[in-house]
């Protein structure tokens, strides 16, 4: 794995992944609209992923043995990728996410044969370009994306289904964790499902280190990428709760409301790790980062306000 190509993920886990490439001696290119530089020492690319004659233009005549896709959300995208990188590339990783799983509801945790990109109908003509209609569509925009690069590939191909990602302190711009921290340092109610249900997550340097074991591996297909140990909302406000100081968040303040906050889910939305430890790579648990997350998180929060 000597060249390898990145696209987007200059920013939280993709910028991590990026160091441990670079760092692992391969050549890497980063490919982006210019808005956030990449680590020092790669080669960087500025090109709108959109435009396809641009990004034809920018890669020139490179080759890869690896590309990287940190920031595939639609069918459209991937259809021009698909067509950019034939011939180009040995592999190709779809950076994909749990929420392809959104729409189904289950009692255990789901593999990957629970979503089949086979099964999976593609429409080009809808307005994925309308940012608007493609950020309320995320979760199908990345079920069409996988079908079309893993059915009827152009090259080998990875879909690394991410659980939320948690971690990363002010890298993470989500702002999903730090939501939590402020309201419960605040005393405010978290807003959440009548009956919240656990769901999966990962560590975000975990993240960065799976998606560099896959870019060197040799399988293909979908594959989930999760922490063993699920948990909820109540546990995670609890967890905060008690960083703070001492009180139970998780009893303490959680209402029901129409519109919840971002990790409570109003139906069990676990994924299965099995196939991951299968062909070689073991994730953590969640309570080996869980404890080390939260404090930082909490740690961050008081060094910004200056108050406990």
């Amino acid at each position: 794995m000597d060249e390898v190509c990145v696209i987007g993920g200059s920013r939280y886990f993709g910028r991590r992944l990026i160091e441990r490439l670079r760092d692992a001696g391969a050549k890497v290119t980063v490919i982006n609209r210019g808005s956030t530089p990449p680590p020092p020492g790669v080669e960087h690319l500025v090109a709108d992923r959109d435009d396809e004659a641009a990004l034809r233009a920018a890669l020139g005549d490179r080759r890869f043995d690896v590309v990287i896709d940190q920031i595939c959300y639609t069918p459209v995208q991937a259809a021009v990728a698909k067509r950019v990188f034939a011939g180009r590339t040995g592999r190709y990783v779809l950076t994909s996410t749990i929420e392809v799983y959104q729409s189904l509801h289950a009692d255990a945790p789901l593999a990957e044969s629970a979503v089949d990109p086979a099964d999976v109908a593609v429409d080009l003509e809808l307005p994925w370009s309308d940012p608007q209609f493609a950020e309320g569509r995320y979760a199908e925009g990345k079920r069409q994306a996988e079908a079309v690069l893993l059915v009827d590939p152009a090259f080998p191909t990875v879909a690394v289904r991410t659980a939320h990602v948690l971690g990363g302190g002010a890298e993470d711009f989500t702002g999903r964790l730090a939501h939590y921290v402020e309201r419960i340092r605040a005393g405010e109610p978290i807003a959440v499902h009548a009956e919240a249900r656990p769901s999966s997550f990962v560590e975000y340097e975990e993240i960065a280190d799976f998606l560099l074991w896959t870019a060197a591996a040799d399988f293909t297909g979908p594959v989930n990428a999760c922490s063993d140990g699920e948990f909820g909302v109540a546990q995670l406000a609890d967890r905060i709760g008690r960083a703070i100081g001492g009180t139970n968040g998780g009893e303490l303040r959680l209402r029901t409301a129409p519109e919840p906050s971002p990790f409570s889910f109003g139906h069990y939305y676990g994924m299965d790790n099995s196939l991951a430890r299968e062909l070689g790579y073991r994730f953590s648990h969640t309570s080996d980062w869980l404890p080390q997350i939260v404090a930082e998180a909490v740690a961050e929060a008081v060094a910004t306000t200056g108050t406990r």
